[in-house]
């Protein structure tokens, strides 16, 4: 059986699914994690709710059925089905590892108290976070075991092309894909892992637990 893994990696590699008008459904890989992914004509959801259920309320949603799986009814039906939350439809991108040393200075945190380090250990495993002058750069596993990257760029700072270095450097210190996502209404953060060569393939709509309830088991990340 294909593995949200297995789809993933093959994206990454250019490979994507078939551009069917179809939807796979695919179990959850940890408990934190279930949402939506769109490609050109096909969707993945990834849930362990019944898959059934899954189709037959894409089936019942009033649009078109290429845009039915990140329709705001079908994400409601999704998040009421599940007790689920989700804050934004995202850009997903990726970039693969770059050789070389990172384009300027960075120094690991290893305060875990750190605010930056905090956040992403709430939606990530294996977080590690960089500062730089004036911005922090942290990375950690998010859906499905991938690698994911965020960046934050002091307000004092922005517009210098911090935001791309960080993205850059991120690259060089990966040895493999590397994924992001981003608000499209983010256009400044858009721009900048564009121009750090990452590449946009597809969409995403993460569900997470709700606030205040614990759902987190130690996932089993796919061996490499």
């Amino acid at each position: 059986m294909e593995t949200l893994r297995d789809i993933l990696d093959a994206v990454a590699r250019g490979v994507f699914p078939p551009a069917d008008g179809g939807t796979t459904v695919v179990p959850q890989v940890c408990a934190r994690d279930a949402g939506v992914l769109a490609f050109t004509a096909h969707s993945v959801v990834f849930t362990d709710e019944d898959p059934g259920w899954v189709y037959d309320t894409l089936r019942a949603t009033d649009c078109d059925e290429l845009a039915a799986s990140m329709n705001p009814r079908f994400l409601t039906a999704f998040m009421e089905r599940t007790g689920r939350r989700a804050e934004t439809i995202d850009a997903l991108l990726v970039a693969d590892p770059l050789p070389g040393d990172p384009p300027l200075e960075l120094r690991e945190i290893e305060d875990a108290a750190h605010s930056r380090v905090g956040y992403a250990r709430g939606r990530r495993d294996e977080v590690r976070a960089w500062a730089a002058d004036g911005g922090v750069l942290v990375t950690g596993r998010g859906v499905g075991g991938r690698l994911e990257v965020s960046v934050d760029v002091d307000a004092g700072v922005r517009h210098r092309g911090l935001g791309r270095l960080l993205v850059s450097a991120a690259r060089q210190l990966a040895t493999e894909p590397l994924w992001a996502q981003v608000a499209p209404g983010n256009a400044r953060s858009v721009r900048a892992f564009q121009a750090a060569g990452y590449r946009a393939v597809g969409s995403e709509a993460l569900l997470l637990p709700a606030q205040g309830v614990c759902q987190r088991k130690m996932p089993v990340w796919p061996s490499e």
